[in-house]
C-alpha cells in the first residue's frame, strides 16, 4: 500500500494548544552537516520521530514537522505515521496515535514557513538552535516572554552534526544551547528537544 503523505492538520486542531504559546517544531534532516562540515541530507530515524512527537504532545506544540527532501525517506516517515495514526498502531496505542497525528511531513523549510503562515495568517519567527554558543543568542526566559503575545514560532532542530550555517543564519532567533555540568555537551536531538520544550513551555512556580 502506497503511503499517506497528507497532513495532520485536522486532528491537530483539537489536540494543541494547552502550552499558550503558538510554537510548532521542526526536524530537518536537510540542510544539515557530516562530522567534517560537508553538506549532507540525514535518514529519517524511528526513535526520533515517536520521542520527539510526544514531547511536542506534552508540551502543547501546535506541529510537528519532519523535513526532508528524499523521497523514499518521506515515504519511511509516512508509513511510520500511517501505522500509528490510521493503522493497527491507532488501536493498539491510543497515546501513541495521539502524539504521532502532530506530524506534518514536507520536502522543505519553506513548505513548513508557508504551511504555518496559511494556517495562522501571519509568518512564524524560525527559531534555531545549536549546541555550541553563538553570538547574539537569546535566553529561554526572553523567548518564551516573546511568544506569550502570541507570535508564531518555528523552533528548528537539525539532526547529523547540526544545522547548516546558512540554515542558522537565516534564522530570525538564535537560542542559547542547552548547557550541562561539564564541557560535555552531545544530546541526542530528541533529549534536546524535550528540555527545550520544558523550558519554553513547562510550568513553573
Amino acid at each position: 500500500m502506497k503511503p499517506n503523505l497528507k497532513s495532520w492538520r485536522n486532528g491537530v486542531e483539537t489536540l494543541n494548544a494547552s502550552s499558550g504559546l503558538n510554537l510548532n517544531i521542526a526536524l530537518l534532516h536537510y540542510p544539515v552537516t557530516n562530522k567534517n562540515g560537508d553538506l549532507i541530507a540525514s535518514a529519517v530515524t524511528n526513535l526520533d520521530l515517536h520521542d520527539m512527537a510526544r514531547s511536542a504532545r506534552t508540551y502543547g506544540v501546535a506541529g510537528f514537522y519532519v523535513v526532508t527532501p528524499l523521497e523514499d525517506q518521506k515515504a519511511l516517515a509516512a508509513k511510520l505515521v500511517d501505522h500509528w495514526v490510521t493503522g493497527r498502531g491507532a488501536r493498539y496505542n491510543p497515546k501513541r496515535c495521539e502524539a504521532l497525528r502532530l506530524i506534518h511531513i514536507r520536502h522543505d523549510l519553506e513548505q513548513v514557513v508557508a504551511d504555518i503562515e496559511r494556517t495562522v495568517g501571519k509568518r512564524p519567527q524560525t527559531i534555531v538552535t545549536c549546541a555550541r554558543p553563538q553570538q547574539g543568542s537569546v535566553s529561554y526566559a526572553s523567548l518564551r516572554k516573546e511568544l506569550q503575545d502570541g507570535t508564531p514560532g518555528l523552533l528548528l532542530f537539525g539532526t547529523a552534526w547540526g544545522l547548516a550555517p546558512a540554515c542558522m543564519a537565516a534564522a530570525d532567533i538564535i537560542l542559547d544551547p542547552v548547557q550541562g555540568a561539564g564541557a560535555y555537551n552531545h544530546l541526542s536531538v530528541r533529549a534536546a528537544t524535550a528540555i527545550i520544550l520544558d523550558r519554553l513551555c513547562g510550568e513553573f512556580d
